[in-house]
């Protein structure tokens, strides 16, 4: 039951997307900011990219369908919606006076995002990002949650753990973490300021009053605007009520990188053991192909994240780390499509047909509805990176699910290519 708030303000929530995940993400939000009118404005705002959608044989804008009849008819379909959800077409009027922004779409279009967000945010608002994928260069690799934080100026975290989002839309039983490092200067708050928000390429941030600065995973330090004190503190214990229900249980951490990059690398494995699955060499061959997996998972971040407080546990203990890596290796969509791939091909070479068996990248386009197989995307940036490092040989696991999506490695040579484990 929700008691007289004590502060002033209450934080108002954007969930950026509207996928299968963002749409389930905004529902277990939406139930929980109804509950708790204390810390949270009611309604939460969801930023949906417009399609026209055939809905009872005639078609619709699908922000009209959600919000007539809560329901995300294309990506999450026979789920009822929160009628506090609201879907919003245009991103800058769904982000506005938000201090909770809540990402939730493919990794490709976050510079886009960040782009068209520029200007339109409170300089104080903070960010959770449900992506899973690294932002990496040949030169570089950085976390989703920071490449966010520095382009709009925020403070930003992270959310990842075994979820599968038709299992949270329905309520079934899961877990997750959330990854929240709270900035120090949102311990020691001013008041709101008054006038306009700052565009975070045109202000001079050490100007303003109550900035102070953050130590982000690479050493460096990102200047970061206070959270007023009329707001309630966006802190561990707020965030757990922000994400938390019954059916979905939630632990909150302050390891970023950790949980960013398990939730990127993951999918990796994933691949990995829907190939050998798909072969049919059972149980074992995938456990083992999880065992390295794991392993690998915690020496890169330990070699390419070293100053950012990283953490062996997270990987080991935490719904984002090794819970996740189960669930994605038994049913999620990288391990579904890798083993579709493979038993083709095994049917294939068994019929003794010529035909070229279909690429994971052919089956994912065919079988998911228009959205992105992102481990497809990581182990093509991971290996850029690694080559570029001459460190491809340190992650046998990692290369050899780069080599076979590029068609320059058999799937049945990965034990090989992984016997130094």
């Amino acid at each position: 039951m929700a008691t007289l708030a004590p502060y002033e303000k209450r934080h108002k929530v954007t969930v950026l997307g509207s996928g299968n995940w963002g749409s389930t993400i905004a529902k277990l939000v939406a139930e929980n900011t109804a509950e708790h009118s204390d810390l949270f404005e009611r309604d939460v705002q969801m930023w949906v990219y417009e399609e026209e959608v055939m809905y009872n044989g005639s078609s619709y804008k699908l922000t009209d369908i959600i919000n007539t009849h809560h329901e995300n008819v294309k990506y999450l379909p026979d789920i009822k919606l929160p009628k506090n959800v609201i879907a919003n077409p245009s991103v800058q009027d769904a982000v506005k006076d938000s201090t909770v922004l809540i990402f939730n779409l493919p990794h490709q279009f976050i510079n886009n995002l960040c782009n068209q967000l520029n200007g339109h945010i409170l300089p104080y608002a903070r960010g959770v990002s449900c992506i899973k994928g690294v932002n990496v260069t040949a030169s570089d690799i950085s976390l989703f949650s920071e490449s966010i934080g520095a382009r709009l100026g925020i403070y930003c975290g992270a959310l990842s753990g075994a979820n599968i989002a038709t299992e949270v839309a329905k309520g079934l039983f899961s877990e997750t973490t959330v990854a929240y490092d709270p900035p120090p200067m949102d311990s020691s708050r001013t008041a709101t300021p008054k006038g306009p928000s700052p565009h975070a390429s045109h202000t001079d941030l050490t100007s303003l009053t109550a900035l102070t600065e953050k130590k982000t995973s690479s050493g460096g330090k990102m200047k970061l605007r206070a959270l007023p004190t009329d707001y309630p503190p966006l802190d561990h214990t707020t965030l757990h009520t922000l994400f938390h229900r019954p059916y979905f249980h939630v632990h909150v951490v302050s390891d970023v990188t950790a949980v960013s990059l398990s939730g990127a690398l993951k999918n990796v494995v994933a691949l990995a053991a829907g190939f050998v699955s798909g072969l049919g060499w059972g149980d074992n061959a995938k456990a083992a192909i999880m065992r390295v997996g794991l392993l690998e998972m915690v020496k890169f971040g330990h070699a390419f994240f070293p100053n950012s407080g990283i953490r062996t546990q997270t990987f080991t203990e935490e719904s984002a780390g090794v819970a996740d890596l189960i669930t994605s290796c038994s049913s999620g969509r990288n391990f579904r499509c890798a083993k579709m791939a493979a038993e083709e091909k095994k049917k294939l070479a068994d019929e003794g047909s010529e035909k070229k068996p279909r690429s994971v990248d052919e089956i994912a386009e065919e079988v998911l509805n228009g959205q992105v197989l992102q481990g497809l995307g990581t182990a093509r940036e991971v290996n850029i990176f690694l080559k570029s490092r001459g460190r491809e040989a340190e992650f046998p696991l990692m290369t050899a699910v780069y080599k076979i999506i590029q068609g320059e490695m058999a799937m049945e040579d990965i034990p090989e290519m992984i016997q130094m484990h």
